[in-house]
């Protein structure tokens, strides 16, 4: 198989440091949100400058700079999909960043876990393709290693609940079949997504501090699909609240940095 030809080298043909450079003083830590709706409300509350920008087919990619409780943050839109994920974020990282807290919604392969609820992957496994250049192959990669507690303590903190568990990583929703899904919860896995477990190999590959959380939105543990919050605007003021939390995080991280 393809995906087990791993190559450890550290240089590839084409390299992120030959397309972006160091930028002075650049935000070490960069919190990251895949709703362009939750981007956007965060941005508007926070306030922010554009500092640096990616750019591909699809158009050009703002980096902003927001302040929040007197620290400085980097702040970027995620790409739906592992490849696209990666790929923007292989092209931020050369300019400074050396921790990323990224927040996203997933469903559930457990209806128990609450609308909105805070889901901590643990672990993840590697149904899409990406993660297999950044890492050897196997079903699995460990996830959140090193922030778990510190979060878990935050969350407590402020009052939310959260689950903890094994996440399942997908290249196509479209393919998420009852007998997947079925064969994904007898593995473990509590949430589906679509980039965890490749962003905790590239992370590891580049030695990039790396932390995801997510909330829930809809549910396939279920006779049908039932969509919940996954709408972006649905429950938006909830998810901004929750947003707020990957900024009480990042304080946390350069503190014990």
């Amino acid at each position: 198989m393809l995906l087990q030809e791993f190559d450890p080298a550290r240089r590839a043909v084409i390299n992120p440091d030959q397309m972006f450079q160091p930028i002075p003083n650049f935000p070490e830590t960069m919190v990251s949100i895949f709703s362009h709706q939750l981007f956007d409300k965060i941005l508007e509350f926070l306030g922010g400058e554009e500092i640096a920008c990616t750019n591909d087919v699809d158009g050009i990619w703002p980096v902003y700079e927001v302040k929040y409780k007197g620290r400085r943050f980097a702040f970027y839109k995620a790409r739906l999909g592992a490849p696209a994920c990666v790929g923007s974020f292989e092209d931020v990282i050369p300019m400074g960043v050396k921790r990323i807290i990224l927040l996203g919604n997933c469903g559930v392969l457990d209806r128990s876990i609450q609308d909105c609820g805070i889901i901590i992957p643990t672990r993840a496994l590697r149904d899409e393709g990406t993660s297999y250049h950044y890492a050897p192959a196997a079903d699995f990669i460990e996830v959140n290693k090193k922030h778990r507690d510190t979060f878990a303590q935050l969350l407590q903190d402020f009052g939310y609940s959260s689950v903890s568990g094994t996440t399942w990583t997908t290249d196509a929703f479209y393919r998420e079949t009852a007998q997947k899904v079925a064969a994904r919860k007898r593995q473990g896995a509590i949430c589906v997504e679509m980039e965890c477990a490749a962003m905790q190999a590239l992370c590891d590959f580049r030695g990039v501090e790396f932390f995801q959380f997510l909330y829930a939105g809809d549910n396939l543990d279920h006779s049908g699909w039932d969509p919940r919050s996954l709408a972006g605007h649905v429950r938006l003021e909830d998810k901004e609240k929750i947003a707020l939390l990957a900024f009480e995080l990042a304080c946390k991280m350069e503190e014990e940095a």
